[in-house]
């Protein structure tokens, strides 16, 4: 009877089964409270952070757009500017075209006075020679004057001594 009371023993009362896994459940709940209660109180506060910066970078996403595009505006206006300058340029740059083709043709046109201003240049130098040459004999002139006045002058002042004039 022994072996009875030992089975008898070792079976147990459902009561306390239940008991026992209600405290294992309540404190392992108790656990997973300290856990998880942290964590979602975490999550709601970065979630909240989160949400806060999508908001602010919306909003300097919004502003941006409507300088771009105010901008864009001015930038278009800008480039209609540039273009109708262009237009002009390009007339102004055929018109210069047009004056550098008459330029050459007339700069053609002095290419053979110039072989003539080259023999005018020879003319010219031998004029020059000349006169430096006629200067010299009038320099030569005027000394034979000089000798010839001193030599006439001496008789003259004698001879003017007696006129009455």
């Amino acid at each position: 009877m022994a072996d009875t009371n030992e089975i008898a023993d070792i079976a147990v009362d459902p009561n306390a089964e239940y008991a026992r896994l209600s405290e294992v459940f309540e404190s392992s709940a108790r656990r997973w409270e300290l856990i998880v209660y942290p964590s979602l109180f975490a999550f709601i506060i970065l979630a909240a952070y989160g949400f806060y910066l999508i908001y602010n970078l919306a909003k300097d996403v919004h502003y941006l757009a409507i300088s771009v595009d105010s901008n864009m505006t001015t930038l278009a206006g800008n480039m209609q500017n540039v273009s109708e300058n262009m237009g002009q340029l390009t007339a102004n740059i055929r018109a210069m075209t047009v004056t550098m083709d008459s330029i050459d043709n007339k700069v053609a046109t002095l290419e053979p006075m110039l072989a003539n201003l080259d023999s005018m240049d020879g003319a010219i130098q031998s004029m020059t020679h000349a006169t430096h040459t006629m200067g010299r004999a009038t320099q030569h002139m005027q000394a034979d004057m000089g000798r010839l006045s001193y030599s006439v002058g001496r008789p003259m002042s004698f001879m003017n001594a007696f006129m009455p004039w």
